[in-house]
Order: structure tokens, then C-alpha cells, then sequence
């Protein structure tokens, strides 16, 4: 599973909410022929991606290419069950990639622009983000 190498800091502050933020950067196809944009806001792990990952692999065996277009580099930390107010915040569980709607995640070509949407449909029931199939 992505996982950053190394952090300069370890446990991030929490942030605040989009509020009806766009995505002003990673908002086009840059690569591929089609892609999958999110259009919801939400945090993607780094599990998510492996599934859609392999979802999109299974689709790829007879030629073709994906781009991965986010990475998960945000640690989000859980404290222990039956641990008190207080005493700390807990350690690093698992790493999100903060997504906003617009957000290109994935992109793929090399394949007939129809099976990469029939792919695209399948891993988006991975995620859990809404998304929808672009091209370019």
C-alpha cells in the first residue's frame, strides 16, 4: 500500500472543512485518454487506491496504461480503545489523500476509450468519493 517515505512531521493538526471548495489543480487528463473526477469531497486511503488499483490492473493485461494521480500523505492517528480524555493524541493508524471535487484520480489509455469507462465503473465502487468518467 503508498505510504510516504519519510514525513517532516508526523502527526498533523487536524484541518478545516472545503466549504464548497473547487480543485484548482489536478482538474484535467493529463496523461491518459479517460479518467475517473471526483465530484464529491472526502478522504481517500491508501487501501482505496490499491483496490482501484487492481481493478484497473485486471482491465490493463491486454495493453494499456493507468496513472495513479493522488497519493496518500496525510496521517490520520486513533487513539487505543479505553484510553481517557487526554493522555495525548494517539499514534499513526493509516495515511488519506485529501481529495476536492474536480480532482482527477485516475487515469488510463492505451485501451478503446469504451472498455476504460466499463473499468473506470467497476473501480468506482471502490472509493468513497463519488465520482464520474471523463476523456479528453
Amino acid at each position: 500500500m503508498l505510504a510516504p517515505k519519510k514525513l517532516k512531521h508526523r502527526k498533523w493538526h487536524k484541518t478545516a472543512g472545503t466549504s464548497g471548495r473547487k480543485a484548482s489543480r489536478s482538474n484535467e487528463i493529463s496523461f491518459g485518454i479517460g479518467g475517473m473526477k471526483a465530484t464529491t469531497a472526502g478522504w481517500v486511503n491508501s487501501r482505496e487506491i490499491e483496490a482501484v488499483r487492481r481493478v484497473l490492473v485486471r482491465f490493463t493485461r491486454k495493453g494499456g496504461r493507468i496513472w495513479i494521480r493522488i497519493f496518500p500523505d496525510k496521517p490520520v492517528t486513533v487513539k487505543g480503545a479505553e484510553v481517557g480524555m487526554g493522555k495525548g493524541k494517539g499514534t499513526v493508524d493509516h495515511y488519506v489523500a485529501p481529495v476536492l471535487p474536480g480532482t482527477v484520480l485516475f487515469e488510463m489509455g492505451g485501451l478503446p476509450i469504451a472498455k476504460i469507462k466499463q473499468a473506470m465503473q467497476l473501480a468506482s465502487y471502490k472509493l468513497r468519493v463519488k465520482t464520474k468518467f471523463i476523456k479528453k
